[in-house]
């Protein structure tokens, strides 16, 4: 048994979406603050984080289209400061299930997809072959993106775009009745050069209309250059009551 770790490492200044809290991790107590009788000690942390920071998992009350969330639920309904009574997070059931890797990237033959790129319904097809997507499966789309993590700039691609699932390929997904599907990218989809956050069509597809989840900021190359395609996942984000996301450390394990 070989296991995947397909989490990015979580550190202060680390690629992520200006529209989200950055994650700050600080030591508030050193060894040696406060030490008890025969010596001891324990140091302890605090974090700071969006919960769409680092590998993270998208509820299905992280997007609205016209007021509205996945299965007509009226947004205004169901959100307070206390976060969603509905479709939040915690509603997430832990996913143990087969994982299929789709490696655009290796389809043609190269290691990172271009910025901008948008993946297309014939190219899932491509590279899915005879694996037989199929209802409750777990997608992953490989588009090379996680290669560039430790370039901020590049990574973010806030000029120059980033690749990802184009809007024909997301309703390929939602055709074969997917679970869950994830990608590299900060946004998943495919972002244009200079575009930003602006319309993401992919996520309305995929989250209102379709009630699949996404998985953002996967590492992924690990998949790629090992040339797994099949394997079974295990998903399990926090169970942060009426939150839009959670990180999360998905594992892929093959036999």
């Amino acid at each position: 048994m070989k296991v995947f770790d397909l989490a990015q490492p979580m550190r202060r200044g680390m690629p992520q979406s200006p529209n989200h809290p950055a994650y700050t991790h600080a030591l508030v107590r050193r060894h040696g603050d406060r030490v008890r009788p025969g010596g001891g000690s324990a140091a302890n942390d605090i974090l700071v984080t969006g919960t769409h920071v680092g590998t993270h998992i998208d509820a299905l009350a992280h997007v609205s289209q016209d007021g509205l969330l996945h299965g007509g639920v009226v947004a205004a309904s169901v959100q307070s400061d206390a976060g969603f009574s509905r479709l939040g997070i915690d509603e997430f059931p832990p996913f143990v299930g087969r994982g299929v890797f789709l490696d655009v990237a290796a389809l043609h033959g190269v290691p990172v997809l271009p910025p901008g790129y948008a993946v297309t319904a014939a190219e899932l097809s491509a590279a899915a072959g005879d694996l037989g997507i199929g209802p409750g499966d777990a997608v992953l789309v490989g588009t090379g993106w996680s290669r560039l993590f430790s370039d901020h700039s590049a990574f973010v691609g806030a000029e120059s775009g980033v690749p990802g699932v184009g809007e024909d390929a997301a309703r390929w997904l939602v055709e074969r009745g997917v679970a869950v599907t994830g990608g590299e990218t900060i946004a998943y989809e495919a972002i244009a050069p200079g575009a930003g956050h602006a319309t993401l069509p992919v996520h309305r597809i995929l989250l209102v209309e379709a009630g699949i989840h996404i998985v953002e900021t996967m590492l992924l190359s690990g998949l790629a250059d090992a040339g797994v395609t099949e394997f079974q996942l295990i998903l399990a984000p926090l169970k942060l009551v009426g939150a839009t996301g959670s990180p999360v450390r998905p594992l892929a394990v093959v036999p």
